[in-house]
């Protein structure tokens, strides 16, 4: 047997492995940040929300200042929708499909480009008992073959977890006054 057949042999060999331990990850994926911000609840829920609040504040938004938005849907609430498009952050729309006003927001997150996926974001307030409100957001959603192949090479919790940080400091710095 040649170099060159056991050369082949081996990286057939990881390739099948690669493969096999990117199955046996999980069907689904959750990122997760939270940060206390010195404001009310009631405060803070119009930034929230409301899509156009989140706007103000949202890290995707900020990385590109030539994104095409348009609102559509109801103003506010149920319903109310934000479609992008993007060459830095891709193409996608995320719509309210629930909420409790003043405490928590569900909405549908889903992506076109550069990858289609379906999602699910959360954004829940939590009132501290110095008047503080302790902000969570989440995001979760099936992963694919694809996604658990690719999460082999690269952290998606550190990666959207970075946005979701500075994301969660823009609101902050809002919040408290800091920034317009």
């Amino acid at each position: 047997m040649s170099n060159f057949s056991i050369i082949l042999i081996c990286l057939g060999a990881a390739i099948l492995l690669l493969l096999a331990y990117a199955a046996t990850r999980p069907d689904e994926f959750r990122v997760e940040r939270r940060l206390r911000i010195a404001a009310p609840a009631d405060k803070l829920w119009p930034l929230v929300g409301e899509l156009r609040g989140f706007n103000r504040w949202n890290p995707y938004d900020r990385k590109d200042p030539l994104i095409k938005g348009r609102y559509a849907g109801t103003a506010s609430g149920i319903g109310s929708r934000y479609d992008w498009e993007s060459d830095k952050v891709g193409t996608g729309s995320l719509e309210i499909t629930s909420q409790q006003p003043g405490r928590a927001v569900q909405m549908k997150l889903d992506f076109v480009k550069p990858f289609e996926a379906h999602n699910q974001a959360e954004f829940t307030l939590q009132p501290t008992p110095d008047g503080a409100t302790e902000v969570r957001w989440t995001m979760h959603g099936p992963a694919n073959f694809l996604n658990k192949l690719i999460g082999v090479f690269m952290d998606m919790d550190k990666m959207v977890g970075r946005d979701f940080e500075d994301g969660l400091q823009n609101l902050r710095q809002l919040a408290e006054g800091h920034a317009s």
